[in-house]
Formats: structure tokens, C-alpha cells, sequence
């Protein structure tokens, strides 16, 4: 589908992964309605591209079809404390029940081990073996790191949202399904932040079925893929699919309704549990990364929002829609002007 005004794909894709984005493009405040963004409804079939808004997934899908949903939620994972020295330190961490606890941490001159940070409310922790890549363990000692990050923790906004105040009242509202159950996330799933309560029982009005399964979204989503897609390796992260779930969606789809995935990493999950052929339950880490090649087993249809150049994220809905056709999704989103990125719009792939 061509629009006047489109972008070339000679200059607008300068690699497999990379394209050119405007930044004004980029989505740094949620819409005022969760469901008022827009909706590239894009037809693997066909090979066609039609715009609409949210809401209209409510006709675009089938009575019979099956929502599968991830219910991660993200945790206040951002904390802000300062070396004894005085310079101050940015922490991110991964998974607050672990001893000691994993960290990304930023500062303007390296950590050391045995260094100590601290943090408000006469709280600290100590750097707990090598500082490699930014990452390292944290030993809290007595401290409760769950009550930790209630007190003074902050949703974990993605670089490219800019707060110079931190997150507002709004993003820790926002930045989260109405259905996300389960901590364990330092971002969010965010297609799924396109509904509301009101929208999804819309859907189930008209006899659209939902499922819920669970992966923690961790900092290796987002990781780039630096040089061959080929040697790129994903980092593990933790994901639920339950006998309930697959049983659900295997009578879906024998039904000859659709598994529609809401997300790259729902796709993650139920393709994980598809990893031996056949749909089961699993309970654990995951690694997969799906690139071109892949042979989607549980998945039918995918929400997906507009993903950055380079990521993994991007490498799967080219998997799962064809390399070409997501291209000229994306030059036809430019022109067009969706917004890009967390709290952008939405793309719904048939």
C-alpha cells in the first residue's frame, strides 16, 4: 500500500533491523484515553495495510477468537542513592527476591567491590562482587528490599521517554496493563497498554475468549542485536504457561478460532512452550529468540506496538509478518505519523 509522500526504503532502512525515525515520532506521553491510539491493521494473507484506531480490534478479530494476554507487572525497580563519597548513583534491579540481588547500576565513575551505596531513610547496600558491564550483585543486608522499593522506587521508564523529575504520578498508572497480577518486570508489555476494562469486555461481548500466561520482561528484550542476527543470544527470563492455558487455547484453535498474542512477549512465552512441537504447559527461563526462519507453532495473530531499530523485538514481528511487509509497515507508519515506541500506537498483524 503506497501513500503519497512515502518514505523511499533506500533511505529510510539502512540494515536489516535499522531504519530512520523522526524523533518527534517518539511517544514521551500516553494518550488520555488508554484506547484513543491508533491501529495499523496489517494482512500477512493480502499483503495489505489499512489504518484505523484501537477500539477497532473489536471488529477486526472474530467471535471465537482467543486473546492471550501476559499479566507480568512491573515493579518499581529504579532506585536513586549516592556513594559515600557523594556522587550519585542509579540502580536498576532485576529480580528483588534473589541474594545478593542482581543490578544494572549507572554512575559517573566505576563501583568497586565492597563499595557501598546508599540510599534514603539511612539504607544501604554494598556492591557485592565484580562490577562487569554496568551489572553486579547488591547485598542489602538487613534491609527489606521489598519495602525498599515501595518507599522510595520508581517505575522503570525507558531511556527514551524523557522525565528530567523522574516519573510522574501518570506513568506509574500508565505504564502498566489494567490486567498486569504478577511482579517481576523492569518494562512493560506494552501492546497490552492499549486496553481498557471497558474495551475488553467489549471483546467479550462478542465471544472473544482471553487467557493470561507470565513473562517478567528483563533489560535482555531490549538488548540491541549487535552485528549477525545470526550470533545474537537473548538473556533469560522467567515465564509461566499453564495446563489451563494451553488447554484453552488448543480448544480455540481446533474450534478454527484464532491465538491472538498480545505482545512480543506473549509470543515468547507460548512459542517457549511450543519449543517441542507441540503446545505444554512450561514453567521456567526462557531464551528463544525468534528471528526470520521461525516456525511459529501457537500464535495466529499478534498486537504489537512500533518497535525500536535494531531490537529483538522488531526481528520478531518481521518473523512472524515477512520481512517485506513490515518494512513498508513501518515507512507507511512514518508517513503517516504514528507514534512510535511504549506509549505509541498499535499494530494488529492477521
Amino acid at each position: 500500500m503506497q501513500h503519497d509522500g512515502a518514505v523511499a526504503t533506500d533511505t529510510f532502512w539502512s540494515g536489516p533491523l535499522d531504519y530512520h525515525l523522526p524523533e518527534e515520532l517518539i511517544a514521551q506521553q500516553p494518550e488520555a484515553d488508554r484506547a484513543g491510539s491508533r491501529l495499523m491493521i496489517v494482512d500477512r494473507r493480502h499483503g495489505t495495510i489499512r489504518h484505523a484506531r484501537f477500539p477497532d480490534i473489536t471488529m477486526a478479530l472474530s467471535p471465537g477468537d482467543r486473546i492471550v494476554l501476559n499479566d507480568t507487572r512491573v515493579f518499581p525497580a529504579r532506585l536513586r542513592g549516592r556513594k559515600t563519597s557523594g556522587g550519585r548513583v542509579e540502580v536498576l534491579l532485576l529480580a528483588p527476591g534473589d541474594t545478593p540481588v542482581p543490578a544494572i547500576v549507572r554512575t559517573s565513575k566505576p563501583l568497586r567491590e565492597g563499595q557501598s551505596i546508599e540510599f534514603p531513610g539511612a539504607r544501604c547496600a554494598t556492591v557485592h562482587g565484580p562490577v562487569v558491564g554496568g551489572r553486579c550483585g547488591l547485598d542489602f543486608g538487613d534491609v527489606d528490599v521489598l519495602q525498599l522499593l515501595t518507599d522510595i522506587g520508581e517505575i522503570p521508564l525507558p531511556p527514551y521517554i524523557v522525565r528530567p523529575s523522574g516519573p510522574s504520578r501518570e506513568d506509574r498508572e500508565r505504564y502498566q496493563t489494567v490486567y498486569a497480577r504478577h511482579d517481576g518486570s523492569v518494562a512493560a508489555p506494552t501492546a497490552g497498554m492499549h486496553f481498557t476494562q471497558e474495551l475488553l469486555a467489549t471483546l467479550e461481548s462478542r465471544q472473544i475468549d482471553f487467557t493470561s500466561v507470565t513473562l517478567h520482561v528483563g533489560p535482555g528484550t531490549f538488548t540491541p542485536v549487535r552485528g549477525s542476527v545470526a550470533d545474537h543470544r537473548m538473556e533469560r527470563e522467567m515465564c509461566y504457561v499453564s495446563g489451563d492455558a494451553v488447554g484453552a487455547i488448543q480448544a480455540t484453535r481446533r474450534r478454527g478460532g484464532k491465538a491472538v498474542a498480545i505482545g512480543t512477549t506473549t509470543v515468547r512465552a507460548l512459542e517457549s512452550a511450543a519449543a517441542g512441537g507441540a503446545l505444554s504447559s512450561f514453567h521456567g527461563p526462557t531464551d528463544m529468540f525468534i528471528k526470520p526462519g521461525h516456525e511459529f507453532r501457537a500464535v495466529d495473530a499478534l498486537v504489537t506496538n512500533f518497535h525500536l531499530p535494531g531490537s529483538t523485538l522488531l526481528c520478531l514481528v518481521m518473523a512472524f509478518a515477512g520481512t517485506e511487509l513490515i518494512r513498508r509497515a513501518y515507512e507507511a507508519a512514518v508517513t503517516e505519523r504514528y507514534r512510535f515506541y511504549s506509549y505509541g500506537d498499535a499494530m494488529l498483524v492477521l
